[in-house]
């Protein structure tokens, strides 16, 4: 099951609660410097306009060559490993890593993705439960997990509560403040949170319920089922009319990671009478359903998609699936307003996906991340897929992207990152 890819800024000011937390200290900053001024001088190439622009017609679903990105998600610890980091600071340490991590991009991976003269500080802020919590049991160390679900019972749906957004304004100021005075003459320094990844719903549902429990009740207490979706419905509705009154959003139209892969490179929003209060109607908004995989298209049609609807709908263009095949479920999930960017999963049909998506989406093939992680590094099997698959859409006329993520492993090799991004440039650049 694919998470958010790990974010290119901090993600220690979410977690922090003080104030005196958060500083940097003289040898810090000067690591974060010459750090911040090699990413400047990568942002300032022309290559990054050039690559800006691809992104801008790809979004636009203009015919350009397949779009190439590849995150290594938790392979970037293999790249940048604990002993890299010289900061020693929780924040320092958090800030170096997101540097880094944006020199290597510029620098070595080379895919499309732009390297921007920006560093984004998020918000300090908690956020509460759903009024319960599963107790997570292992997972240590980014291994394996399962958890006890906490609404064992559905006599125990009053219990229920919102989840409410409390933002420290004081620390958010001291981060964005130490940001500034450290990095503010090489970069722009940005307040801007990525409140969620996906407003699909189904991973709280299972978090609260189950995953096998909710797929029999499905069957067993659909009633019920109904009113938790409808619950779960509501209060994300209710968060985004929290964030949108508060002036917290913000516009996701640039180099922000959108949906299960790509960027938010695009003219089209936000909407004509924007006035610089975000909506969501001026952003990419996204949702997957991966934990009903093994669930009928009709019980997806049945208990998730009419919940997920009228969060979409809320949405000026939107991108839909993960790692869920949803070849089987399309004819569900075509209607979806605004509809732009489609995952193709290692586990659908790329033939299908490319018949049915043709040139009126964007085709988010999302490459099978075993080959990085299998004990020898198979180029010629990485190539040869890559090559068939791009044909393929390419006869649909395809808008293609490429997407290489949900890596657990690079077999602690950073080179095989390096050549993956090769080969498939190669390939995109011969379709």
């Amino acid at each position: 099951m694919s998470e958010q890819p790990v974010q290119t800024v901090s993600e220690l000011t979410r977690k922090q609660t003080s104030v005196d937390d958060l500083y940097v200290s003289a040898n810090e900053r000067a690591v974060l410097r010459r750090l911040a001024e090699r990413a400047a001088e990568l942002a300032a190439r022309p290559l990054e306009n050039q690559k800006r622009e691809l992104w801008y017609r790809h979004n636009m679903l203009q015919p350009t060559r397949p779009v190439v990105f590849c995150d290594p998600e938790n392979g970037w610890n293999e790249i940048v490993t604990p002993g890299l980091l010289t900061c020693e600071g929780p924040l320092a340490r958090d800030w170096e890593m997101a540097l880094r991590k944006e020199v290597f991009w510029g620098e070595q991976m080379r895919d499309d993705r732009v390297v921007q003269p920006f560093f984004d500080v998020r918000h300090v802020y908690t956020e509460s439960d759903w009024g319960m919590h599963e107790t997570k049991v292992g997972g240590e160390h980014g291994g394996a997990y399962t958890w006890v679900a906490p609404l064992q019972s559905y006599d125990d749906l009053p219990k229920l509560r919102f989840p409410t957004i409390t933002v420290d304004e004081a620390a958010t100021q001291r981060a964005l403040s130490i940001a500034q005075e450290t990095l503010g003459d090489m970069l722009t320094v940005r307040l801007k949170t990525s409140w969620w990844w996906t407003m699909g719903m189904t991973w709280t549902l299972v978090n609260l319920r189950g995953l096998s429990q909710m797929m029999y009740d499905m069957v067993d207490y659909p009633d019920e089922l109904h009113r938790v979706m409808a619950f779960l419905r509501d209060g994300h509705l209710a968060k985004l009319d929290y964030l949108e009154r508060g002036d917290l959003l913000s516009l996701n139209n640039d180099g922000t990671y959108v949906g299960s892969g790509g960027f938010g490179w695009t003219h089209e929003l936000p909407q004509t009478d924007f006035d610089g209060h975000v909506r969501p109607i001026d952003m990419w908004g996204f949702a997957e359903s991966q934990e009903t995989v093994g669930v009928s298209a009709a019980m997806f049609a049945e208990f998730v998609y009419p919940y997920q609807l009228p969060i979409l709908e809320r949405f000026g263009l939107n991108c839909y699936g993960c790692c869920e095949p949803v070849d089987k479920r399309w004819h569900v999930i075509e209607s979806i307003p605004r509809l732009r960017r489609v995952s193709v999963s290692p586990w659908a049909s790329i033939p299908g996906m490319a018949e049915k998506l043709g040139d009126r989406f964007i085709f988010s093939m999302k490459p099978n991340p075993a080959h990085l992680a299998m004990d020898s590094f198979d180029e010629e099997m990485i190539r040869a897929d890559l090559r068939a698959a791009m044909r393929i859409c390419r006869s649909h006329d395809c808008h293609m992207e490429v997407i290489m993520k949900d890596c657990h492993t690079i077999r602690n090799d950073p080179r095989r990152v390096v050549r993956w991004v090769q080969i498939a440039r190669e390939e995109a650049e011969a379709v």
